[in-house]
């Protein structure tokens, strides 16, 4: 790819592959692969993941993968390579179509659009993922859920559009 070292571009295609092994294949033996033997997953917000192999496996394959609605879509919006690290800036599009205790942890589905910005946070070692250490505003899935009060001080998918239109201001 354009723009980045074969080093850099190495970590790219690991994160690829195991994006790719959760969201496409729904493997959570693939996704595991491509870590290191003890890696870390931390939903920053809820507190929801991982440490070390066989629990990150657990999740994966009986809570993350199971609980993705089939609709899920990632977005890339920037991605900042280096270090060792990828990060990832990206809005997650779903319904909430049943319940995902690793991102809403208790709460039903409520059929409702969701379009969230993320940061993911991902380091590496000899090649392998290390930690993903994922990020979003817990306040605007809940707004869009309709269980927080709109009157609060939080916004709504709405804050997609202006990360939209700044990354098309970038030529990205």
């Amino acid at each position: 790819m354009k723009g980045y070292t074969d080093a850099e571009q190495a970590l790219i295609n690991v994160w690829n592959a195991h994006t790719a092994a959760e969201f496409e294949q729904k493997d959570a033996d693939a996704a595991i692969a491509t870590m290191t033997d003890h890696p870390v997953l931390v939903h920053v917000p809820v507190g929801t993941g991982a440490s070390g192999r066989a629990a990150l496996r657990q999740f994966y394959a009986e809570v993350f993968i199971p609980q993705m609605p089939a609709d899920t879509e990632l977005q890339l919006l920037t991605r900042s390579v280096g270090q060792n690290r990828v990060i990832d800036e990206f809005i997650l599009h779903l319904t909430h179509s049943l319940r995902m205790d690793w991102f809403a942890p208790g709460i039903e589905a409520t059929g409702r659009r969701l379009a969230v910005p993320h940061v993911a946070i991902i380091a590496f070692d000899d090649g392998k993922i290390a930690s993903e250490h994922i990020y979003w505003d817990q306040a605007t899935v809940l707004l869009q859920m309709g269980l927080l009060d709109k009157n609060l001080p939080v916004m709504d998918g709405s804050q997609c559009d202006r990360l939209l239109d700044d990354a098309a201001d970038l030529g990205s």
